[in-house]
């Protein structure tokens, strides 16, 4: 049997344990070890109270980050800056909580359970929801779902435009006509028909073709640079660490660290959290996720622009030296 196939069959024998073991490692670790750690939580109320609610928020160490407001109006609108994901309001008849399941499900979950648990026993703890989620989508299931389909199409958007060949400004367009149209289709699907997002329409699609876009670009760029295998590079930053770091389905201060920080450096966190604020925030805190992906986004397209310049064939015919073109005959 010839030596090639069989350094090919070792290569598929080890090399697919190898991709499951990353895979499950990329996702399952995150999931299974959801907690919070600096979870941005708000307390308000008169300073005596107040200051023993926030005692006992601090005992479980670097769990919360505790931000102190005056009363509940203050904390609302916190909670609507998403400067933090929900407060708990000391009030004259007992604790008040003050949640955004939009932000996150999960976290308005654990707080909810944290507060209650905390309470005296057969004590009511009134629960507000302040920016609730669409009642097409109460636990953030679907919002969760899109990151991956945005992910896988730009890594599609990168890899054909450079299996078929296309170079510079021509990627470079087709890039972000691609990127646009998923936008605006996306939008029509997740807005107009499922309602899971209810934020101004072409804000969102906005955001999404940004998304696409910064991933799409980061991939062709490295194809640009690299070759092909600059693909499978993209595909893997984008796909097995960007989506399983990015937080969506739960928060990213619920991830161990620093996978939770990392993962709003990539384009899918990144635009998980841009898409968060524009759907049910009217764009509060959007800037920062906004400027990662033009970051992404525009190193990616110089990266197609300066490798396709770099790897243009010279359509000029060489000619080797010592043989100079025969002249024309003349009659």
């Amino acid at each position: 049997m010839p030596a090639a196939p069989n350094r090919r069959a070792v290569a598929v024998i080890l090399l697919v344990p190898l991709i499951v073991t990353l895979s499950l490692w990329a996702f399952s670790w995150p999931a299974a070890r959801i907690a919070p750690r600096d979870l941005p939580v708000g307390v308000a109320g008169p300073a005596p109270a107040a200051d023993q609610l926030q005692q006992a928020f601090e005992q479980r160490e670097g769990a919360f980050e505790i931000h102190r407001y005056a009363d509940a109006a203050a904390a609302r609108e916190a909670i609507g800056d998403r400067v933090v994901y929900g407060a708990v309001v000391v009030t004259g008849k007992g604790p008040q909580l003050l949640t955004a399941s939009a932000a996150s499900p999960v976290v308005a979950q654990l707080l909810t359970e944290a507060v209650k648990g905390a309470a005296p026993a057969g004590a009511a703890v009134p629960v507000t929801d302040v920016v609730a989620a669409p009642k097409a989508d109460p636990r953030g299931a679907a919002l969760g779902a899109s990151i991956l389909p945005l992910a896988l199409a730009g890594v599609a958007a990168g890899a054909m435009i450079t299996l078929m060949g296309l170079r510079g400004s021509r990627a470079a367009l087709t890039l972000v006509g691609a990127a646009g149209l998923v936008g605006v289709a996306a939008t029509a699907i997740a807005h107009s028909w499922l309602g899971v997002i209810t934020g101004d329409w072409w804000t969102e699609a906005g955001a999404i073709g940004l998304t696409v876009l910064a991933i799409g670009s980061a991939v062709a760029g490295l194809a640009a640079l690299l070759g092909t295998k600059g693909i499978g590079l993209g595909a893997l930053l984008m796909v097995l660490l960007g989506n399983s770091f990015s937080g969506v389905t739960s928060a990213p201060e619920l991830l161990p660290e620093p996978v939770g920080a990392i993962g709003q450096w990539l384009p899918p966190g990144a635009g998980g959290s841009l898409l968060r604020s524009v759907a049910f925030f009217d764009g509060a805190a959007a800037s920062g996720a906004a400027l990662v992906l033009a970051a992404w986004a525009v190193l990616g397209l110089a990266a197609v622009l300066t490798g396709g310049h770099r790897r243009k064939p010279n359509t000029e015919e060489a000619v080797a030296p010592g043989h100079a073109r025969e002249p024309a005959l003349t009659s």
